[in-house]
């Protein structure tokens, strides 16, 4: 009996890249995060940089594969050309719908844990981040922007995932305090049975794109997932940003 093909989602997990996975999803931040040194204005620091990922860059990146999707009038409508676009569709229009919840919560979440989301510079890591992501749905095939939504995806996930394994061992033994406490509600958001269920349909919808061992586009989502790996492990904060990345003059806040 042939041993089963490879998944290319569990290819990409296996792989030896440039910088390693656990650089993206144990960095120095989310270790300070989960064992009770992070100081709150680098959680604040981050969670701006976060919102406008999400607020700004993502609405855009999921747009432009949208329009990728090739529907067609020659497609029978059970046909399993059809079939597959309406999946894409689905999961697409459903990641745009879960980001403007994410939007609604950094709002609430900044107000009620006390981080200020206003005041702060754009880290050149969030442009790197955000221009790759647009470069990729603009000039990358729909299964290339696929591949990279996976990837960011599960990235987050795991790295929240990092930080609920270090939280639990540090609340064990110590009291929540303001920083703990907000974390706490970020691993609960991102550790979340629909998110895990979102991230695993993804990885299925990937794992059926036609993209064979070994071809050119294989090689290519490869490519996209060192790729991705950088830039991620480069979007999370380093240890004094939250100095240098604050402005003079914080903008007023527009009243909603």
């Amino acid at each position: 009996m042939a041993a089963p093909k490879e998944s290319l989602t569990s290819h990409l997990l296996s792989l030896s890249t440039p910088r390693p996975y656990s650089a993206a999803v144990e960095h120095n931040f989310l270790t300070a995060a989960g064992n009770g040194t992070l100081p709150h204005p680098r959680l604040a620091l981050w969670l701006s940089q976060d919102r406008l990922y999400a607020a700004h860059a993502y609405p855009r990146f999921i747009g432009l594969l949208i329009a990728k999707i090739p529907f067609s009038s020659s497609d029978a409508p059970d046909s399993p050309a059809e079939r597959r676009n309406e999946r894409v569709l689905n999961i697409l229009t459903y990641s745009l719908q879960n980001v403007v919840k994410e939007v609604g919560f950094f709002r609430e979440a900044s107000k009620e844990l006390q981080l200020d989301i206003h005041g702060w510079r754009e880290r050149k890591a969030t442009r790197n981040y955000t221009a790759e992501m647009i470069r990729i749905a603009s000039l990358g095939t729909l299964e290339e922007g696929l591949v990279f939504l996976w990837a960011m995806e599960k990235a987050y996930l795991d790295a929240w995932r990092y930080v609920e394994t270090t939280l639990e061992k540090f609340t064990a033994s110590h009291a929540l305090d303001s920083t703990t406490t907000a974390i706490s509600h970020f691993v609960s958001n991102w550790t979340s049975h629909e998110f895990v269920r979102f991230v695993d349909q993804l990885a299925d919808l990937v794992n059926h794109l036609p993209i064979h061992h070994g071809s050119e586009k294989w090689k290519k989502a490869e490519v996209i997932w060192a790729r991705l790996i950088e830039i991620e492990e480069e979007f999370w904060p380093e240890e004094g940003e939250e100095e240098l990345m604050r402005l003079a003059d914080p903008p007023t806040p527009t009243p909603a």
